[in-house]
């Protein structure tokens, strides 16, 4: 348990930091997964649309510092280039 009151304060904004970065990295999470499911029906469509979404929330996890910003660069570079796979 924190002693002095301004490490109590730090816990408690921890607490409350923690609960909103999940919040984030979970819809990141989840709208990325959409534009794998439509990879994974072979829809380019449906995938080239969820990717619209699911990238700016990728930069945004990564602007936050949620996600480092390599590792969402990279996802973005690598479901594009699924994306691309499947039209061409």
């Amino acid at each position: 348990m924190a002693n002095t009151k301004s490490a109590q304060k730090s816990a408690r904004q921890t607490i409350r930091r923690t609960a909103v970065n999940k919040s984030r990295r979970s819809e990141m999470r989840t709208y990325v997964r959409r534009v794998e499911a439509a990879l994974d029906a072979k829809d380019g469509a449906a995938a080239t649309e969820a990717l619209k979404t699911a990238e700016p929330l990728l930069a945004r996890a990564a602007q936050r510092c949620i996600v480092h910003k390599n590792s969402a660069s990279r996802k973005i570079s690598r479901l594009t280039k699924r994306i691309k796979a499947i039209a061409g």
